[in-house]
This record gives C-alpha cells, structure tokens and sequence, in this order.
C-alpha cells in the first residue's frame, strides 16, 4: 500500500451526526465510531493508489472517472455522492480525475467524461458513459450490483 492509499476523509454519519475518518483502504466497511452505522464511503484515488484503493476493496465500487472542467461530470456528482450514502456498507465510490491519471484512463478505455465503472472484487461488472439522471443513475447500479449488495 502506498502512503496515498493512507489517505483518509471525513465523513459525518448520517445517522447520528458524529464526524468520522474513512480510509480510502480498509477492511470491510467504513462504521460510525459512535453508532456503528455503515458510513458513505467516498474517496479520490490516483494511478498510484488505484490498485489498493479499488481492486483490494472487499465490496463493489463504483468508479467516477471525471474532470474538474466538465460539466456533466460535476452536475452527476451529487447524484453518486447521494447514491454513495444510500448505499453505505455495500458500495464504495472512487472518484478519478481523468486528465491526471492516464493509467486508469487507458484501463478503462475512457474515451468520454463522465465514464462510470461498476467493479467487484477487481472485475468489471459494468460501464456507464455519460451522465444520467439520479433515477436512472439508482436503477443503474442497484441493477448491477451482485446479489445481497441492494
């Protein structure tokens, strides 16, 4: 693991309110310190880290290649943020800033922003390209998820 992969964010717990640190690696799923809750599990990753951050992850995570310019990128990042929250416990969100990390790019063959990759356990589940309403964006990932991730 590297020292980015250490990383960590904070997160208040949609339950209780208490603010929590959540590492963008960790084992099993982010909890409140305070209430146990299963917290959101939002964080950046970069060429570097994305091996331990996304392909190590013991649920599925959904992938956000991005760019701060675009707009369709940041009008869908509320959605998946939100969608984040919903699903806490069972969906990590790795957000990946496209023009500063090439190799996961090229991984995924990203061609057009916002490009959106559903993975478990390391394996390409399923690819959304473009940005798509909350609803759609819901129906989307709780479609793809394996069995007993809803």
């Amino acid at each position: 693991m590297t020292a980015n992969a250490q990383r960590t964010t904070t997160v208040a717990c949609g339950n209780c309110g208490a603010r929590n640190r959540v590492p963008a690696v960790a084992e099993g799923t982010p909890r409140c310190g305070r209430c146990i809750t299963p917290l959101p599990w939002v964080v950046d990753a970069n060429d570097a880290d994305f091996h331990a951050v996304v392909d190590e992850s013991s649920i599925p995570v959904l992938v956000d290649v991005w760019a701060p310019w675009c707009g369709p990128c940041r009008m869908v990042s509320p959605a998946l943020e939100k969608l984040a929250g919903e699903l806490a416990g069972n969906l990590k969100l790795v957000k990946v800033d496209a023009d500063e990390n090439p190799l996961v790019s090229r991984r995924f063959e990203v061609q057009s922003i916002p490009t959106l990759v559903l993975l478990d356990h390391g394996e390409v589940v399923d690819t959304q390209i473009g940005a798509l309403p909350e609803h759609l964006l819901r129906s989307w990932v709780e479609s793809k998820l394996p069995k007993g991730e809803r």
